[in-house]
């Protein structure tokens, strides 16, 4: 690894001079260190001072702290910046890929030598018995040092991008990195020019006619195939062997004798004592040639045409960690693509990705058909030139500076801007992070990044006003300390049984927000803290629909969005809640609900697969296993608890019945308990006169002369439309208690 510490020759534009906490041994030329935790830091007595960033703070640091250290918050402007610089961003960047590796590397004769090698035919078939061992051994040996060449010129071209793509967006860099950046440039341009000497341009001529033929006659009735089977199997192995050579022949540059293997495709499976097998091989043979001869023709028809320009878009670098490859800027393309870009190649801008091709017309045809390209392409016109030059290339990247993020105040905060989203992900947690988000159309909200860089795709205009981890300290601190830690006992449930008796004082509690927190906390990892999943749970509860926390699928196909415990925090399962006391009376006097109004209950949030019993499937929770156990997505249904007693035509899973609830708050929560307490004095008033023996009537009666006082918390007084119907239904359960006393012996 390369020593790419900061050193005070970098310019710092509007961030010089910005204050850092700094540690240090005691001594007036101590070196500065970011945090306490750094090796490199051994000393018993530390202070800790708040300096400007300058050069005189650079000269002083440590070595290891000026690469890797965090030297502020990485969600502010200068924290971007400075994850943009060290580690192995800018700095390391401009000091590699600017030459031969000293350990493996191979001067030009050595180059010409395989290029020569490999573009011949060799003497003799090398699965052969007369095959030549020297000869054989030669070729590996350029095949290998092919593929090294190719390797060298994607790393360096990756190289190039990142490091161009990173000074873009701190504009007071240009002048400083444009000296080390030519040097990449320069060396970029070596590995490019000794890899097309690999490049058979013809082959590239052959591979894009390849692409582009339609598919032949197929000769399904020749007799030399039917040992192949009946008419319908020659037809399809044909067809599979059509395809077979096309996607070969359009791949690479290769000679016809590299892909005339492709025939035994067509007799694959076959014994080869079959009677009419080896007719069938030569027909074979003779077809994939056939084939071969077409593509030649084509391609000799468009030889001595004049070139034509065309611009490529590359798609944007991808590294993902839980993959074993890297994914996007080269890494996708195939051979012929990867020829043509090393032998056409006339300008590139490696930082925005965008190079232009002077390449013949039939491979110009085959890049512009989007069937058969790999790369984005359109033609290059003066108008595609003039984007890159003058001051419309200054706002072709939006700029890093201060106001973007979190370090100035709200009221001077900048525009956001897709560049910005990139260089937030690359130093937030996780697409998982989720943003405080404001915009004149839609106000205050609550998105994830992926959905932010989705909406400004889209035309919006808005800016970031906070991130989870900007969230104060000193209200989520004592938040988790009053969770408290996960349990070691395993023997304690995370999901406990749900209390029964509403007048219990813990009935309902499953239901609330303080049990979601701690659920929550419990669902990380034991001896790990959860205040990531707790900051993301306290930012996730201001959404006013979960669907806008769905960040979409991810390259893998699975659902980006907020991590399975925070979901937990947000929804409970509907089989905790019990909606009988706000169902109308019935006949039934053991089940009949009480007719008791939803009030503050009517608008909470329920979350469904499906509320459509028209399409003929059941709806599932966001919990249940035939969901996949994803959360919410912006494809679920929403509806509300009203909805919920108003229809009676759902089709509901029966595992998770078909939906999860929004958690209540603190008023939900009092009122819920209240109309349980409410509807259990009407259940005992319901029985027969003859099973209320010992029944405790003044209990009953205190229970109603509570009620009647109860207003929402946090509220003196309950006027809200629904205490009416609160207040007649305690009047008639009053007037029944009394009638029940007199007939009780």
């Amino acid at each position: 690894m390369l020593d790419c510490a900061l050193t005070a020759d970098v310019p710092f534009g509007p961030f010089e001079g910005t204050p850092v906490t700094v540690h240090s041994a005691k001594g007036k030329n101590a070196k500065l260190h970011a945090a306490t935790t750094c090796t490199q830091l051994r000393a018993r007595d530390i202070t800790t001072a708040e300096v400007p960033l300058n050069a005189e703070t650079i000269g002083r640091m440590c070595s290891r702290c000026a690469q890797w250290g965090a030297w502020v918050r990485p969600e502010t402007g200068l924290g971007v910046f400075l994850k943009e610089l060290g580690g192995i961003g800018l700095l390391y960047q401009l000091r590699s890929h600017t030459g031969p590796d000293e350990d493996i590397w191979w001067d030009e004769n050595e180059v010409q030598a395989a290029a020569d090698l490999l573009c011949t035919e060799p003497a003799v078939d090398p699965d052969s018995e007369e095959a030549d061992g020297d000869d054989e051994e030669a070729r590996d040996d350029a095949e290998r040092l092919r593929d090294a060449v190719f390797s060298a010129w994607r790393d360096a071209a990756k190289s190039l991008h990142q490091a161009q793509a990173a000074a873009a967006m701190f504009p007071w860099l240009a002048d400083w990195a444009e000296p080390k950046l030519a040097v990449k440039k320069q060396y970029l341009e070596t590995l490019r020019v000794q890899a097309a000497r690999f490049v058979d341009p013809d082959g590239l001529l052959t591979g894009a006619a390849a692409a582009l033929l339609d598919e032949p006659a197929l000769p399904v009735d020749d007799p030399a195939l039917t040992a192949i089977g009946t008419r319908e199997e020659i037809n399809r192995g044909l067809k599979a062997l059509w395809r077979d050579w096309q996607r070969k022949a359009e791949a690479g540059w290769g000679r016809p004798s590299s892909r005339s293997y492709i025939s035994y495709t067509l007799t694959h499976g076959m014994r080869s004592n079959r009677k009419g097998y080896a007719q069938a091989c030569s027909a074979a043979d003779e077809l994939v040639a056939s084939w071969e001869d077409l593509a030649h023709a084509a391609a000799a028809g468009a030889e001595l045409a004049p070139t034509l320009l065309v611009t490529a878009h590359l798609s944007e670098v991808a590294d993902d960690s839980s993959n074993r490859y890297e994914r996007g800027f080269l890494s996708e393309f195939d051979n012929w693509t990867i020829g043509v870009l090393v032998t056409y190649l006339a300008t590139a801008d490696w930082g925005r990705r965008t190079l232009t091709l002077q390449v013949p017309p039939l491979i110009a045809g085959r890049l512009l058909d989007s069937r058969s390209s790999l790369l984005d392409c359109e033609p290059h016109t003066t108008a595609t030139t003039g984007t890159m030059v003058g001051t419309e290339a200054e706002t072709a990247v939006a700029h890093i500076r201060p106001g973007i993020f979190d370090d100035t105040p709200v009221r001077d905060r900048q525009p956001f801007a897709a560049d910005h989203v990139r260089a937030l992900r690359a130093v937030s947690a996780g697409d998982d992070q989720l943003y405080l988000v404001f915009s004149p159309d839609t106000g205050p909200e609550v998105l994830p990044l992926a959905v932010v860089e989705r909406r400004l795709a889209a035309g919006w205009r808005g800016t970031i006003i906070a991130g989870t981890s900007d969230l104060p300290a000193s209200v989520i601190e004592p938040w988790i300390q009053e969770i408290g830690p996960r349990p070691d006992d395993d023997g304690e449930s995370i999901w406990p049984a749900p209390v029964r008796d509403p007048h219990d004082p813990r009935f309902g509690e499953d239901l609330g927000l303080a049990d979601g927190a701690r659920t929550t906390a419990r669902l990380r990892r034991r001896r790990e803290s959860p205040e990531q999943e707790l900051r993301c749970l306290a930012m996730a509860r201001g959404a006013a629909d979960l669907r806008t926390l769905d960040g979409g699928p991810d390259r893998d196909g699975r659902r980006r969005t907020v991590p399975s415990a925070v979901w937990h925090g947000l929804l409970v399962s509907a089989r905790r809640l019990r909606l009988q006391p706000f169902e109308q009376p019935g006949t039934d006097r053991w089940h009949r609900g009480s007719g008791i109004p939803l009030g503050v209950l009517a608008d909470v949030q329920a979350y469904t697969t499906d509320a459509d019993p028209g399409w003929q499937r059941k709806g599932h929770s966001p919990f249940c296993s035939h969901s996949g156990e994803r959360g919410v997505t912006e494809h679920d249904d929403l509806l509300r608890i009203a909805d919920l007693l108003a229809r009676d035509d759902f089709d509901w899973c029966s595992k998770c019945d078909g939906f999860a609830v929004r958690r209540l708050t603190d008023t939900q929560l009092s009122y819920y308990r209240a109309a349980h307490r409410l509807h259990d004095v009407a259940q005992k008033l319901d029985r027969d006169p003859g099973t209320t023996h010992g029944t405790d009537w003044e209990a009953l009666a205190a229970q109603l002369s509570e009620l009647s006082d109860w207003h929402p918390i946090g509220e003196k007084y309950w006027d809200a439309p629904e205490s009416w119907r609160w207040s007649e239904i305690i009047r008639d359960l009053r007037r029944r208690l009394e009638a029940a006393r007199r007939q009780t012996p």
